[in-house]
């Protein structure tokens, strides 16, 4: 065992070691890449929530609309009616 044995050694631990690094380097991406699809899941999600809340809400305040015109009409048929009479 002379210093070539140790100086190989040494190489095959520095290999090791960057091929060790690359890996956690790698999962680390990975788990990068798998937080931010997610993420944009969530939002996804989130947009599509808030879209159906406001086609609820457009919905509604049409309805209400069409409820007061109704409304109104009755009223100017009763009124009209009644100065018929």
């Amino acid at each position: 065992m002379g210093l070539g044995s140790l100086s190989r050694s040494q190489r095959e631990s520095e290999k090791q070691a960057e091929r060790e690094e690359r890996e956690r380097e790698s999962r680390e991406r990975e788990r990068e890449r798998e937080q931010s699809r997610e993420r944009r899941g969530r939002e996804i999600k989130e947009r599509e929530r808030e879209k159906r809340e406001r086609e609820r809400g457009e919905r509604a305040s049409r309805e209400r609309t069409r409820e007061t015109r109704r409304d109104e009409k009755r009223e100017r048929d009763e009124s009209e009616e009644i100065e018929r009479v």
